[in-house]
């Protein structure tokens, strides 16, 4: 497999570049923990929306919503994808909400 033989990293020489690697490892373990962070809120939002509860699942979207933001503030993702995964998670929520006042 060519792949694998192209997976193992060669040494930087210079200072600055083995600079650069330690704090992208420091980096991409923060990007990796806000990335874990964004995935848990959005599906804490749809298991209280399967579940049907439906103060849970307001109380969890409103929290949601601060994370979203904060998280696409920092650049992590476009604040594009985060309006995107709002809106889905507030019709969700909204579609919950409608048949028990109805």
């Amino acid at each position: 497999m060519a792949t694998s033989s192209k997976a193992k990293k060669r040494t930087v020489r210079l200072a600055s570049g083995r600079k650069r690697a330690r704090q992208d490892v420091k980096l991409n373990a923060h990007n990796s923990s806000l990335r874990s962070k964004f995935r848990t809120v959005i599906k804490n939002v749809q298991k209280a929306v399967a579940a049907g509860d439906t103060a849970k699942a307001a109380d969890l979207f409103k929290s949601a919503q601060k994370t979203i933001d904060s998280i696409a503030d920092k650049g992590l993702f476009h604040k594009n994808k985060a309006a995107r995964h709002k809106s889905r998670l507030a019709a969700k929520v909204k579609a919950l909400a409608a048949p028990a006042a109805a």
